[in-house]
């Protein structure tokens, strides 16, 4: 009798070899009872993979060997029990879209901010914060879509003013407190979803940013507004916005 790990392996090990021999450049592990990346033989000889999917998993960690796969554009382990990366996944320099969302992280690893391609970087549902962040991690400049929501953020750092190409940005269900003014700098965004946080004040630099149009996302409920602030969501998003534009507000 084959054991059911054994036979897993077997079958993922085919999956590897038809990938070669076809030339495929998209592999899909999702929901397979993976637990190491390590249990998928070959795997790491497969230099020309560009997409590789190891979501609904039982993975606790990346391996270093994860560099090896240098052509990778988009990386996706959404929902596993992924509790630490190793240094080694900033060496991928074609990464664009990275999804570590659903899983254990409460801190990234050091140089982890030189991706050099990457535009969208998806956090959601780990056990980050601020102290979390590595000193290089605003040197993403390439950013165009950052998810922090349901984490432990209580500020957001005033360095964010250096991602200038960001268009999205969700905090939703974090821990803030308070915006820093900085988020005003940010001239392309076109959503920002803060729902669900401690949030009592706007900083009056986000009149700077457009987001009251058809094709903008601003989400803002549950959070303690003072009445001023309170009183305008009431009437809707553009009133938010003119308030905080005024001289009173200032």
């Amino acid at each position: 009798m084959c054991s059911p790990r054994k036979k897993m392996s077997k079958s993922l090990k085919k999956i590897v070899e038809e990938c070669k021999e076809k030339n495929q450049t998209e592999l899909d592990f999702s929901d397979r009872g993976i637990s190491n990346m390590l249990d998928i033989s070959g795997l790491f000889t497969l230099s020309n993979i560009t997409q590789l999917v190891l979501s609904h998993n039982k993975l606790t960690s990346v391996p270093a060997n994860i560099a090896d796969l240098r052509n990778l554009e988009v990386l996706n382990v959404f929902n596993n029990q992924i509790e630490d990366l190793p240094t080694q996944i900033s060496s991928l320099q074609k990464l664009k879209h990275l999804n570590l969302g659903m899983n254990r992280l409460n801190s990234l690893p050091r140089g982890f901010g030189s991706l050099p391609a990457l535009e969208v970087l998806d956090l959601t549902y780990n056990n980050l914060s601020e102290n979390s962040l590595p000193g290089n991690f605003f040197y993403l400049t390439t950013l165009r879509a950052l998810y922090l929501s349901d984490n432990d953020f209580e500020i957001l750092p005033p360095e964010i003013a250096k991602l200038t190409k960001l268009q999205i940005i969700s905090l939703r269900d974090n821990d803030l407190i308070s915006l820093p003014k900085e988020i005003g700098d940010l001239s392309q965004l076109k959503e920002l979803h803060i729902q669900g946080n401690r949030l009592t004040v706007l900083p009056p630099e986000m009149g700077n940013l457009d987001l009251t149009g058809p094709k903008q996302v601003f989400k803002a409920e549950n959070n303690p507004w003072v009445t001023p602030i309170a009183d305008q969501f009431q009437l809707g998003v553009s009133h938010v916005f003119e308030y905080i534009r005024s001289e009173t507000y200032k």
